[in-house]
């Protein structure tokens, strides 16, 4: 360039050698100081852009060019890092033919992304491919089978993803420790599902044993630390958020991972991370760094639901559930399409705190659910509780009206229609309940909502009643039985004669045998004894406090704590008795002299020639 420093191909050479020596910036500013030539380096640079997470910014400079395998490639990595999944697979699905390596690994990772692992198989065999062709496309392959729920057969191709890497990156010359660096990713998905399958010890050890190689795939080591922190849950707080403050921002005072984890992890992994954070600190009684993270966290994770209910959990810790719930009903008025999960928490945070009918109000927002059993079964209890009888009779028949309507083979009207039936009639609603038991017999001829209809009846139409009563079944053993004089009868009697004696003699055969059953054990004695010399009889009175049993002995009283002790001049109470004020002229002399000797200071030799004289 210092000969020609417009030529076209040393300027690109530089780029590129500057972009292999990860020297991102000074790439971007070579660039940046041609761009008055007419070269097209958009290439290059949205994929320094890229290097350096500004993705969309990288995107837009793809915005026009020619999409051919390269710039397809990039796009498609963007897309995937920007969470753009679906667009991400189309675009893979477009260098199905290409000549790029990596494109059916980076294709397999972006349908798990998707959340289409199910489809993971049948894109393999439209590649004709096979999983075990290498070791980064088992890996991907086996992460298709965890989100499956396939964890056997996900382990056995974990545990050959790592041997063909081992031997691979052994015979390109890799070193021990960067082979390990390059396997971290399948050990820690191999902890992952030993967590999964209950082997809670042997997925603790592999955790704790990464952790402690301090690997330099950072991404690797963050997982090990989150999933640690997941399966230990509330025990050893403290260690956990150690082990978290290794990924943050090292000039950061608040929680902030590391520019290189921010720009390797996906949205996914970041926000476990923050989550499981703002939980240990919860669990840790630090409320204010609590809040200041879950403040946060919607800045960084937009479209998640997760920040709304991270402050909702920090407000209830504080007993401040009035505001959670003020929180959540905000932010599902703000997404509905969300509002699931938020709605949920909701109620169950207002149920918690008694307040029902906003737990009700939550429920009966979810409209995927309002009308199934539980549900109906959930909001009538918390109206019922909040007093709104007649609200919860309308929901009742919202419910059943829904379900008369819908075309669906699995109806649950015939589980519906007799609780809102026995509803109704425990709230005084004779007649609507015994419409409802007669509709259910006329549908259903159900045997108990014949027997609710004939019941509910009687209270209303006596006539129609008994026309029902006669379509039940006579019980049997019951046909010689005189009912009328049945219920004339005062109860049963107590039995007389033989009767009285055949059944005291039955009782008395119970009980022998009882007796009978019973057999006699060994006596246990303690280690060591010997029933033959059993030796002094112990101590019968061995189970009595002490002061109560007959060898007692109290200890004397000790004669010298009557003795004056405190400070000079201290009196006791029966001196202050003995000196109390009199009216005899000597007693008041005597004091006034005691009282003139303890004002002057003494010393032990003026006391000896006192007691002298």
């Amino acid at each position: 360039l210092s000969i020609a420093p417009a030529d076209e191909d040393a300027i690109r050479c530089k780029v590129v050698a500057l972009v292999k020596d990860d020297k991102i910036d000074d790439a971007l500013s070579v660039i940046h100081s041609f761009h008055k030539l007419p070269i097209d380096l958009g290439f290059q640079k949205a994929y320094c852009l890229y290097r350096q997470n500004k993705l969309d910014e990288a995107f837009e400079c793809l915005r026009g060019r020619e999409r051919d395998s390269e710039t397809l490639l990039l796009e498609a990595q963007i897309l995937y890092r920007l969470g753009k999944t679906d667009a991400c697979v189309d675009v893979y699905r477009k260098l199905q033919n290409s000549q790029i390596e990596t494109a059916e690994v980076n294709f397999v990772a972006g349908l798990v992304s998707a959340g289409k692992a199910s489809q993971v198989k049948g894109a393999l065999e439209s590649w004709k491919i096979k999983p075990t062709s290498s070791f980064e496309l088992a890996f991907n392959t086996a992460c298709s089978l965890i989100e499956n729920n396939n964890y056997a057969d996900a382990e056995q191709l974990l545990l050959a993803a790592r041997r063909i890497g081992q031997e691979t990156l052994t015979d390109d010359g890799f070193a021990d420790e960067d082979i390990e660096n390059e396997l971290a990713p399948i050990a820690v998905q191999l902890a992952y599902v030993q967590q999964v399958l209950g082997q809670t010890q042997e997925s603790t050890s592999s955790y704790v044993d990464i952790i402690k190689r301090n690997l330099a795939d950072e991404s690797s080591l963050a997982v090990a630390v989150n999933n640690l922190i997941a399966l230990k849950g509330s025990k050893d707080v403290s260690d956990g958020l150690r082990k978290l403050d290794r990924l943050k921002e090292k000039d950061s005072q608040n929680f902030q991972l590391s520019q290189t984890l921010d720009a390797k992890l996906s949205q996914k992994h970041k926000e476990a991370i923050y989550a499981n954070r703002v939980l240990l600190l919860l669990h840790a009684n630090k409320m204010d760094q609590a809040r200041e993270l879950c403040a946060a966290l919607p800045g960084l994770f937009p479209e998640s639901v997760n920040p709304a209910l991270l402050q909702a959990a920090v407000l209830v810790r504080e007993n401040k559930a009035a505001k959670a719930e003020e929180l959540l009903g905000q932010f599902a008025e703000k997404f509905p399409d969300k509002s699931k999960s938020v709605l949920l928490v909701r109620a169950q945070i207002a149920a918690s705190a008694s307040h029902p009918p906003v737990a009700a109000e939550s429920l009966s927002r979810i409209t995927d659910i309002q009308h199934f059993p539980a549900t109906v079964a959930t909001i009538v209890a918390l109206k019922e509780r909040a007093g709104d009888n007649d609200g919860a009779a309308a929901v009742l028949d919202s419910a059943i009206n829904w379900w008369s309507n819908s075309m669906t083979e699995n109806n649950k009207l015939s589980i519906l229609m007799p609780q809102a039936a026995s509803f109704k009639l425990r709230h005084g609603q004779e007649e609507e309940a015994s419409r409802l038991y007669e509709e259910i017999v006329k549908k259903h001829k159900s045997t108990d909502a014949l027997v609710g209809l004939v019941t509910t009846l009687a209270r209303v139409n006596v006539e129609k009643a008994e026309s029902y009563e006669k379509q039940l079944k006579p019980l049997p053993g019951l046909k010689a039985v005189d009912v009328d004089n049945l219920e004339k009868t005062s109860g049963a009697k107590p039995m007389e004669g033989a009767a009285a004696a055949a059944a005291s003699a039955m009782q008395e055969e119970v009980k022998k045998e009882k007796t009978k059953r019973k057999r006699k054990r060994k006596p246990k004695y303690p280690k060591g004894f010997d029933p033959a010399n059993p030796g002094p009889p112990p101590d019968p009175e061995r189970w009595l406090p002490r002061r109560e049993r007959s060898s007692y002995r109290p200890k004397r009283k000790d004669k010298r704590a009557a003795q004056i002790r405190g400070s000079q001049g201290a009196v006791t109470k029966q001196d202050k008795q003995e000196t109390a004020p009199s009216t005899s002229k000597s007693n008041q002399a005597t004091t006034k002299s005691a009282a003139a000797d303890h004002s002057k200071p003494s010393s032990s030799k003026a006391s000896k020639k006192k007691s002298r004289r």
